[in-house]
């Protein structure tokens, strides 16, 4: 393979358009704005959702009832298998798996979900926990400390 056919793989940036450059070019006269009406002339934009004077979409669809997304609490997840990771006697909340990795941030709520085995006796720290993933925990040795919004510990255990 030589250089001439590695630079017509594929075209980075391809020519751009040149339109109103006279009848030869194939785009002259009009410039492939049609002949008359709004959208001929010079400095017209539409808005999205715009469709040529047709009811848009958006209000051809009725609304309604409720809706709770932009209510809704969000949890940053991570599952039991995960903080097997971790050494045994381990004290786990949402700062230690993030330092590790083993999840992305999502909100600073922390909640546990049960999928997978956990073999190490760890001290998880969360602000929820899936029935299955407590479960999982105590039964390795660990205990399961449920803590509020702000992050402190609550005074009963989901257990």
């Amino acid at each position: 393979m030589d250089l001439r056919t590695v630079t017509q793989k594929g075209i980075k940036y391809p020519d751009r358009k040149r339109v109103g450059r006279g009848p030869g070019s194939g785009l002259g006269k009009t410039a492939a704005r049609g002949h008359k009406g709004w959208g001929q002339r010079s400095g017209t934009s539409r808005r999205p959702g715009y469709e040529g004077g047709q009811m848009p979409i958006y209000r051809r669809v009725p609304k309604r009832g409720f809706t709770n997304a932009r209510f809704r609490t969000q949890y940053t997840i991570v599952n039991v298998d995960l903080l097997d990771s971790f050494a045994d006697g381990a004290t786990v909340d949402l700062e230690s798996i993030l330092a590790k990795g083993l999840t992305s941030k999502v909100s600073n709520l922390l909640k546990v979900l049960g999928d997978g085995e956990l073999k190490k006796k760890l001290t998880v720290r969360a602000q929820k926990f899936s029935k299955t993933a407590a479960e999982k925990i105590q039964k390795a040795g660990g205990s399961v400390v449920l803590l509020e919004e702000s992050g402190r510990e609550t005074a009963a255990n989901p257990s």
